[in-house]
């Protein structure tokens, strides 16, 4: 089904219960189509831990020299206390 702008604001409500029904709503500007109007998919939600074992990542990661820039970027360079 296509209808123009101002059909599809009047009708907005019918045109979104046709969608969700599986019909195809184009919306056109002066008879060329524009934008469609489709179901909304909800993406699949992965359950806790479903990345654990997929991502490496260092164990040397904590170090005083990280800890040293830690500081420095987020208490700035002046601030940063003493090693």
């Amino acid at each position: 089904m296509q209808v123009n702008m101002l059909e599809a604001k009047n009708r907005l409500s019918k045109l979104i219960v046709a969608a969700e029904r599986g019909e195809e709503v184009l919306i056109a500007r002066n008879g060329v189509p524009v934008a469609r109007i489709v179901p909304y998919v909800s993406p699949p939600v992965k359950p806790p831990g479903a990345w654990k074992g997929l991502v490496p990542y260092s164990t040397d990661w904590r170090s005083a020299e990280t800890d040293r820039e830690i500081q420095r970027l987020f208490c700035g360079e002046d601030d940063a206390p003493a090693a």
